[in-house]
């Protein structure tokens, strides 16, 4: 297994940091290694997400874990689980009254390492994503 993480701290509720977060249609005002997220953040809905970490791709990926306020789960990848990322978007309450955001990918499948040495470094995309999303909840913008 192989893995991406980030996190943040924000000074918000988690419903309002929710609210932000399953607004895909706006991700790209606020996060801009997010091209576009076309399709509706739900239950097991799938959606598409295009990002400047793959320029000309569409990463389709289905909702399998939607827990409002607290988890946020997409899967996807190749057939027969050659190769499969998970990504699950965290949030809890902090003792502040804000919220601990947590982001992490995972990667699994047979074919991970081939697959992982010609993935792009995303490390500054999540940490990116996670700032992105903090700045967005406090600042309105």
């Amino acid at each position: 297994m192989r893995y991406y993480e980030a996190a943040s701290e924000i000074a918000a509720s988690p419903k309002s940091v929710w609210a932000v977060l399953t607004d895909g249609a706006n991700w790209a005002s606020w996060d801009s290694g997010v091209d576009a997220v076309e399709g509706r953040i739900a239950s097991g809905e799938t959606i598409t997400i295009r990002s400047q970490a793959a320029p000309g791709r569409a990463f389709p990926v289905k909702v399998v874990v939607f827990d409002a306020p607290s988890r946020l789960q997409f899967a996807g990848g190749m057939p027969l689980g050659l190769f499969r990322g998970v990504r699950t978007y965290t949030l809890s309450p902090d003792a502040s009254g804000g919220t601990r955001f947590q982001l992490r990918e995972e990667y699994t499948g047979p074919l991970v390492s081939v697959m992982w040495r010609s993935m792009p470094d995303l490390a500054s995309s999540f940490n990116q994503f996670a700032q992105g999303l903090k700045h967005r909840v406090e600042n309105g913008r």
